[in-house]
């Protein structure tokens, strides 16, 4: 499939989205916000694809945060209409996708940009990224999950001052309060998000799914009990059968 706004690679087992809008710092507009669903959908379908990175083109910015000219003149229906249409289109598709997908966040990541981060299971942040919810400055709160994800990555309090003030903060600090892995130089940042991917695409892809799914119940009353049915229901799976033979048999598990 081809693509306008977004670029696909893909290497091994891995797969990179680069979000490629340079002329509007990768802002997100609704043709992109479709073309990374479609990318996902492709990408879920391949078994050979273990991973996702999600990217952004150049060194200044991930994504600088929605397209606003795309929006400026909607009224109550048709922005419930664009939140929601977001939600279900990718955000939502991304956190509970059966792979795990990590964002290299390279520069800006502002409104949209920080949501799309977020709803990734992984972030991994460049020296120079800066990292910011600035809605209320429009008279707005975050459309795309940020008022649900920020508080779960960081707790409620600094969600709070975050979304209130609108102020970006740098990666370390998104580092300190757990909003982002890692941080790394501008020019390591992807080498080092490949790495991380290669290690988790040589484990169990049925186990991690499960995984998946357990974690993204870790903060309902479904949490416990899903862990467990998810537990019993690998002991039926093949990775379960390879993974425990090959450690009986001192060897690397060929998942």
């Amino acid at each position: 499939m081809s693509y306008e706004n977004i670029l696909l690679e893909r290497e091994d087992k891995l797969a990179v989205v680069t979000i490629n809008r340079p002329q509007s710092l990768n802002a997100l507009n609704a043709k992109t916000i479709q073309e990374i669903s479609s990318a996902m959908d492709e990408l879920n379908a391949d078994p050979t694809c273990r991973v996702i990175i999600i990217t952004g083109s150049g060194e200044k910015s991930f994504v600088a945060g929605a397209d606003i000219k795309e929006f400026s003149d909607f009224g109550q229906e048709k922005a419930e209409e664009l939140a929601r249409n977001g939600h279900n289109t990718l955000f939502n598709k991304i956190e509970n996708t059966s792979k795990p997908v990590i964002a290299a966040v390279n520069g800006f990541a502002l409104g949209g940009g920080l949501e799309l981060a977020m709803a990734c299971h992984i972030r991994y942040a460049s020296e120079n990224a800066r990292l910011g919810l600035p809605e209320v400055t429009l008279g707005l709160i975050p459309g795309y999950g940020g008022t649900q994800r920020l508080p779960k990555l960081v707790g409620k309090g600094i969600a709070n001052e975050m979304i209130f003030s609108a102020k970006m903060i740098p990666a370390q600090k998104a580092k300190e309060i757990g909003l982002v892995n890692e941080v790394y130089p501008i020019e390591e940042l992807l080498t080092k998000t490949k790495e991380l991917a290669s290690i988790i695409a040589h484990n169990s892809p049925m186990a991690i799914s499960k995984a998946i799914q357990a974690v993204n119940l870790s903060d309902t009353d479904k949490g416990f009990e899903s862990e467990i049915k998810y537990f019993g229901e690998l002991f039926e799976m093949q990775d379960k059968k390879e993974g425990v033979t090959a450690f009986i048999e001192k060897r690397k598990p060929n998942f």
